[in-house]
C-alpha cells in the first residue's frame, strides 16, 4: 500500500508531528505485521524521529540546526536556500519503522516529525506499508 500524507507549514523551519497519520494510514491498510517505510520526495525538507512529549526539544533542535547552519553564510546555491539543502541532507529524507499488531514500534517517547527547512510551503510525506 502506497499513500501521500499532505503536510502545509507554516514557517521557514517548521517541525509537524505527523505520527497519528502515519498510524492512520497503517489502520487503513489493515497490515498488522510489517514496515512503514516513509520518504520525503523534496531537496528542502526532511523527516525524523525524535521525542513529541516535550515541544522543547523541537525547539532545541531547530535552534543547533540554525547555529550549526546559519541562512546566511555565503553559500554560491544561487536560490538562497543553500541552508536548507544542507539541513535536509543532515536530517534525512526518509526512515524505516517496524509495524506489530497493527502499530508503530515507535518509543515511549517518540513520534515521527515531518522537517520544513524552506516554508511555508505545502509538502508531501509518500507512506509505503510493506506486509511481513
Amino acid at each position: 500500500m502506497l499513500k501521500y500524507i499532505e503536510v502545509v507549514t507554516q514557517k521557514r523551519t517548521h517541525f509537524e508531528d505527523i505520527t497519528d497519520e502515519v498510524q492512520e494510514v497503517i489502520d487503513e491498510s489493515g497490515i498488522t505485521d510489517g514496515i512503514c517505510y516513509l520518504y520525503v520526495p523534496h531537496t528542502t525538507a526532511g523527516i525524523f524521529i525524535n521525542e513529541n512529549a516535550d515541544p522543547d526539544v523541537k525547539w532545541d533542535i531547530e535552534q543547533t540546526l540554525d547555529k550549526l547552519i546559519p541562512w546566511e553564510n555565503g553559500y554560491r546555491h544561487i536560490e538562497g536556500n543553500a541552508a536548507a539543502h544542507i539541513k535536509s541532507v543532515l536530517v534525512g529524507t526518509n526512515t524505516f519503522i517496524p509495524i506489530k499488531n497493527g502499530r508503530l514500534m515507535l518509543g515511549t517517547w517518540q513520534g515521527i516529525f515531518f522537517a520544513e527547512f524552506d516554508g511555508p510551503r505545502t509538502r508531501k510525506v509518500i507512506v509505503k506499508i510493506i506486509e511481513g
